[in-house]
This record gives structure tokens, sequence and C-alpha cells, in this order.
């Protein structure tokens, strides 16, 4: 798995990540220059923080800048990679656009299985998205945040209600993208969470468990 800090890339192990030490780890999945894993990792030490996206060039200032616990992966949302399997106990999408965004509305299956793929059971799941890039992609915030409200439950996710986002809440939100919104023509984003379910666990009449 490629990651990269600065202006160096390297290919790193599933058991080099350093992920192995914390309890919780968040993935933010199209995490554009970083900075909003680089603001959780700095202000919840206590968390291992992973940004994905495909384009290094974004990266490699925030990537400089890294601590311990935060780590940027070079790698396509359609194909998540194998190494990180399992460990995501939260992930994240902020204002997702392009593909991404025609993924999660489309419900492109190879995007919805390297969510699962990624995630723990009992992960939650937070989606923040914004009202121009519905439009752009033919979705009012309320048929968008409908839609794929829809997708995740058929996905196997618990959703919540919507949550509206005006200019102050997208202030709130610490990314770069976020605070362009915030002062842009229209911003408003609409914020989704969602969990995947805790197996259940069932005392057989012989004492076993079963999940």
């Amino acid at each position: 798995m490629e990651c990269i800090r600065g202006n160096t890339s390297v290919d790193v192990p599933a058991d080099g990540l350093g992920a192995a030490n914390y309890d919780d780890v968040l993935i933010d999945i199209g995490t554009g220059d970083g900075r909003y894993v680089l603001h959780v990792a700095q202000t919840r030490p206590e968390w291992f923080v992973i940004g994905v996206d495909a384009c290094r060039d974004n990266l490699r200032k925030t990537s400089r800048r890294a601590p311990r616990n935060a780590l940027y992966v070079i790698a396509n949302a359609l194909a998540m990679p194998d190494e990180l399997t399992g460990m995501a106990s939260k992930v994240t999408i902020n204002f997702p656009w392009g593909s991404l965004l025609t993924g999660l509305l489309d419900a492109e299956p190879t995007l919805l299985e390297g969510l699962l793929s990624i995630a723990r059971p009992g992960a939650g799941l937070e989606i923040r998205l914004n009202s121009e890039a519905l439009t752009e992609a033919g979705h009012t915030l309320e048929s968008g945040s409908a839609r794929l409200r829809q997708i995740l439950r058929s996905t196997g996710f618990d959703t919540g209600d919507p949550r509206l986002l005006d200019a102050r809440g997208l202030r709130q939100c610490h990314t770069t993208w976020a605070n362009r919104l915030a002062y842009g023509r229209d911003p408003r984003a609409v914020y989704l969470q969602a969990k995947l379910p805790q197996p259940s666990i069932i005392t057989s009449p012989g004492g076993y468990l079963a999940g």
C-alpha cells in the first residue's frame, strides 16, 4: 500500500501502519489536501487517523506535518487497499465530488463493498454533501440525502435523519473545502450519520456462541 509523506512515497504493509497501538481508527475517504485528517490527529491523539486519496500532489504539503498518529494513503476510493480491511472504527467522507460522489449516488458496488471491507462491526460512518455538488449531479439536498440514506440502508448501515448545515455549520467542519463553501454562493450542505450494526451473539442450548 502506497503511503506519502512530503515528496516521499513508500510501500507500507498492514503491520507497518502503526494503527495496532490504537483502539480507534478513523479513515477519511477522498481526503483532498488532508487538512481534516491533520486536525483530528492533532486534537484526538488517542485516535489513529488515515486519509485516503488518489492525488499525491494535494497531499504533499500536509503530509509533511503529519503527527505519529496520522497517515496518508494513495489509493482510489473505488479500489480500497486490502491492508485497510477491518481497520476503521469510524469512516468519514467529506464533500465528495466527481467519481466519488457519483459512486455514492449510483450505488457503485465496488465503492460500497470497499466501505464495508474497511469498517469494523459497529463502525460509524459520517458523510457530508454540499448543495452545489449535488446540483451538478442532478439532485437537491433533499433528494440527494434521501437517495444516499436509502442506499446506505440497503447496504447494511443503520442511518439517522439527515441534518442540514448552513454557513456557520460549514465553518465548524475542519476541511479546506468546507471553509470555501461557507463563503460561497450556496453555503448549504447535509450531514448524514450511519452505523454498522454489531453482530448478534446468541447462546445456543449447548452453550456455544452463534454470530
